[in-house]
């Protein structure tokens, strides 16, 4: 994965992606983003730190951290979300193009949206091409893959029971600092 830390405030995160305005409902700080994402756990929406540690992660990190998400409730997962999750993970470890194509051709198939589809489409939007292979080439825009973990993690995090809720969220947004201070 990458190295140094890629933003130095909140600001600079919407700065650089901009529809995060339009998912995130605290208002950005100049505080370094894991702070502000502290900030946001505790605060009345604590989803907006789900919001916010997708767009502040860079798109294989955040791919990365949806899946493992995922991972840490498999109780809410069925097997397609299982074969779907399988295909971000090979593209994660191997960033191919080819493995991108299949993770975004099977997100695109799935019938549900369930949140192993939206952790497929994220790997599947992190570059390239949104057309097949054999179009035009479209590329994403930049804060899809952020848009897409978002509803995976969101989504996952609905299924998990309430008194669970909070603790689960916390977590999550702890394995995001972690791959935030590792990038």
């Amino acid at each position: 994965m990458s190295q140094g830390l890629r933003f130095k405030s909140a600001v600079d995160v919407f700065e650089a992606l901009p529809a995060a305005h339009d998912d995130i409902s605290a208002e950005p700080t100049d505080a370094p983003p894991v702070e502000y994402l502290r900030t946001l756990v505790a605060s009345a929406t604590p989803e907006d730190a789900i919001t916010f540690c997708a767009y502040m992660l860079g798109r294989r990190e955040a791919v990365w951290w949806g899946h493992q998400c995922l991972n840490a409730v498999p109780e809410t997962l069925d097997q397609n979300d299982q074969d779907l999750l399988g295909l971000a993970e090979d593209w994660v470890r191997d960033p191919e193009e080819e493995r991108r194509n299949a993770a975004l051709e099977a997100g695109m198939a799935a019938r549900m949206k369930t949140p192993g589809a939206w952790v497929a489409l994220g790997a599947g939007w992190s570059g390239g091409s949104m057309t097949p292979p054999d179009s035009a080439p479209v590329p994403p825009p930049p804060h899809l893959t952020a848009k897409a973990i978002n509803a995976a993690v969101l989504s996952v995090l609905a299924r998990v029971p309430l008194a669970n809720r909070a603790s689960t969220l916390k977590s999550f947004v702890d394995m995001g600092i972690q791959l935030y201070e590792a990038q």
